[in-house]
């Protein structure tokens, strides 16, 4: 019997949620890499969305210490690489969420500890901040649930 032989048959919803999630994820992927790239339209567009000058902005990104930045790079590429790889059907997926999930739980603590992130601390944040961790936490259940399915290989 060949490996595509004794893989179970994909279901809709995991075309359906590689998708959704794989451009969700892309969203903080691109947060990421405008912040890090230094993209000052991004970085003021960014500022204004959360009721800030560029300057404290600056002084945010600025403050991240390289720990927290490798947290949040873990995160971020973590979770978009789960993506991916639930495209490829690859078991693998459940890892690289569960590797997010590190890096989200790091930078979530960061975010929350450091006095520079004050500023950004509000309602949506908090808000935004519990939908990127059921997000992630549901993909890293559902890549578990198929992958024990035989779905994931």
């Amino acid at each position: 019997m060949t490996e595509t032989a004794s893989r179970a048959r994909a279901p809709w919803h995991l075309w359906a949620l590689a998708l959704v999630s794989l451009i969700w994820f892309a969203g903080g992927a691109n947060d990421y890499l405008q912040t890090k790239l230094g993209n000052r339209e991004y970085l003021a567009m960014a500022a204004e969305g959360s009721g800030v000058s560029l300057e404290i902005m600056d002084g945010y990104v600025a403050s991240f210490p390289l720990w927290a930045t490798i947290a949040w790079a873990l995160g971020v590429w973590g979770a978009v690489g789960g993506s991916l790889l639930l495209v490829l059907r690859s078991r693998f997926a459940v890892h690289a969420f569960i590797a997010s999930l590190a890096g989200l739980a790091v930078t979530t603590a960061w975010t929350y500890a450091s006095e520079a992130s004050a500023p950004f601390v509000n309602t949506f944040q908090i808000v935004f901040s519990v939908l990127i961790w059921l997000s992630v936490i549901g993909m890293a259940y559902y890549s578990s649930r198929m992958t024990k399915a035989g779905v994931l290989r």
